[in-house]
């Protein structure tokens, strides 16, 4: 008996980070006259309807605004938001023009954007996304939803829905562990059929197929220290341009797998749910592997990790939630009335994956891939800065950078991180299980233990330095202090015939005369020694005189040196 999944759906997550110093400069005709990345997306997405080249927006359609528009007892807004805490709500929905703050515009710092894909079904077409590999292995899925996450640090999570019906498991686990891939490790993983050796996304029906995009992994190139990246991704960004680094990929040659697979019950044994076959197959499905005899690690290994992994609440009913660090996964038998949620009204736990589950799947990517370029960032700044810790020679750019860099860690912290998203134990739970499984909680205390480090190295500088320009004023000071009080000294305390002799010049004496040039050596090297202090050390004293403000944003990737990019790449 082959056991067949009733209903796959899988959303592939890829996180990306946008260069946005670098978009920014290179399309300065949007961000001309405002500083606000997220206040300038819309027009700059708008302005590559033509996708560049990319055949997407001519095929499939350009990329659309899509936020939340009704708000009503049965919207999805409604239904989604209403199980988040009211903060939660404010920071991590799309309302566009729905919700207004105090100033009348929207409160939140994400832009939510779509391909609609509905308008294809009016002309009997749909999207397809196919995978084969060296070894003739391959499958279909239809693509339901192409949604991207923009956030205001630069963040971006593109997300490919895919859906199947009635298909051996066997090729679920296939699709799940292949499609997932975005540029392979090495030669040898596409000759061993590890790696698709072609993936497409093809319009089908309602006449001849066509191909949107497609990619054979034939001249796998680095670029800098970017890897080569698959044209399925690169085409459906097709306002990013890659090859000059606008945007890069923040994980490794996976994309996360967020994953539903509902299993038919007539095609399994009775009690399969609550057999050590059924723990298997989770354990292949969470850790996206493909079908096999057995676990597919050490047995006593993959029990002991499946503990923590594996969310069991409902498992009596066969329904498991599984997380690990690249995948976030559901397992139910069949379709069925959970308690009083009746399954005409839509099944509930397909429900829950399709709504508050995905966006709390979201959110925790977005966490990691936030630290992850946080990590980066740090690096390359501490890189930029480490030659000049040794002579001080810092300057004003360096302490915006860093001051940028820590305020955008702080904005995280306070604005961006919560613990605990959701109002209910079920969803909390299900939420911290998978920032456990990224290493959020740790990964946020390491950012922020580094960047408190390079701000006292900072300020250890600033101190040495400060201590010096002191030392050098209490010099100058001391010297023309010195002066005044010598020649205080002589010419209030002594007169009649001392003042006559050096001072008055009634008698031209050689002391008169030694006692003038005296003065004057003293006076013209006490100037002379400030001119020189002062000019030696000008940086010091510049900012304090003529401070400049500075509203160039330079691209701190580009500067670290990733490659130069070829002359005919260049955005224009």
């Amino acid at each position: 008996m082959e056991a067949r999944a009733q209903h796959l759906h899988t959303y592939f997550l890829f996180p990306f980070a946008v260069d946005k110093e670098a978009v920014m400069q290179d399309h300065q005709r949007v961000w001309a006259k405002q500083r606000l990345w997220t206040a300038g997306l819309d027009e700059w997405i708008g302005d590559h309807a033509m996708g560049a080249g990319s055949p997407v927006p001519g095929k499939l359609g350009r990329w659309q605004r899509d936020p939340f528009r009704r708000f009503d007892m049965d919207s999805f807004a409604y239904q989604d938001m209403v199980f988040f805490h009211p903060f939660v709500r404010r920071v991590f929905f799309d309302v566009g023009e729905g919700i207004a703050g105090e100033e009348g515009a929207p409160e939140n710092m994400l832009r939510v954007y779509s391909i609609p894909l509905a308008h294809l079904g009016e002309t009997g077409r749909k999207l397809i996304y196919y995978a084969e590999d060296s070894r003739g292995r391959s499958a279909s899925v239809r693509v339901t939803d192409l949604r991207l996450f923009m956030f205001a640090n630069g963040i971006g999570i593109l997300t490919i829905g895919v859906e199947a019906n009635d298909i051996p498991v066997p090729q679920a686990l296939w699709i799940n562990e292949m499609m997932r891939k975005v540029y392979p490790s090495s030669g040898r993983q596409i000759r061993e059929g590890r790696v698709p050796c072609r993936m497409e996304l093809r319009l089908e029906g309602g006449g001849e197929p066509q191909v949107v995009a497609e990619e054979r992994f034939t001249r796998c190139v680095m670029r800098g220290y970017l890897p080569p990246l698959s044209r399925l991704i690169t085409e459906l960004l097709y306002f990013l341009n890659y090859a000059g680094q606008e945007f890069e990929p923040l994980l490794d040659e996976r994309m996360t797998v967020y994953s539903y697979m509902s299993l038919d019950p007539a095609s399994v044994e009775p009690d399969f749910d609550q057999s050590e076959e059924y723990e298997m197959l989770m354990a292949r499905f969470l850790y996206v592997d493909r079908w096999g005899e057995g676990y597919r690690y050490d047995s006593e290994f993959t029990r002991e990790a499946m503990r923590r992994q594996v969310y069991r609440r409902w498992a009596h009913q066969g329904t498991l939630y599984g997380f690990s660090s690249y995948s976030n996964v559901t397992l139910v038998m069949g379709r069925f009335d959970c308690d009083e949620h009746q399954l005409r009204e839509g099944f509930l736990v397909h429900r829950m994956f399709m709504s508050r589950y995905y966006l709390q799947a979201v959110v925790a990517l977005f966490y990691r891939a936030t630290l992850l370029d946080f990590s980066e960032r740090t690096a390359l700044v501490s890189r930029l800065l480490s030659r000049k810790f040794g002579s001080y020679d810092i300057t004003e750019e360096d302490t915006r950078m860093v001051t940028r860099l820590m305020a955008e860690v702080q904005l995280f912290s306070n604005y961006w991180y919560f613990s605990e998203l959701a109002n209910k134990d079920e969803e909390m739970e299900h939420f911290q299980m998978q920032c456990a499984e990224f290493r959020v909680p740790q990964m946020k205390a390491e950012i922020e233990q580094e960047i408190e480090k390079l701000n006292n190295t900072l300020e250890r500088i600033y101190q040495q330095r400060n201590t010096e320009s002191i030392n050098r004023l209490a010099m100058l000071s001391m010297i023309l202090g010195g002066g005044a009080m010598i020649t205080g000294y002589f010419g209030m305390n002594f007169g009649r015939e001392f003042e006559r002799m050096f001072f008055a010049g009634e008698q031209l004496t050689a002391m008169h005369y030694g006692a003038v040039i005296a003065v004057t050596l003293m006076v013209v090297g006490s100037i002379l020694f400030a001119i020189f202090l002062v000019a030696s050390n000008w940086n010091d004293y510049r900012r304090i005189l003529l401070p400049v403000k500075s509203d160039k944003l330079e691209s701190l990737r580009r500067t670290a040196g990733f490659g130069e990019v070829p002359e005919e790449e260049k955005p224009e």
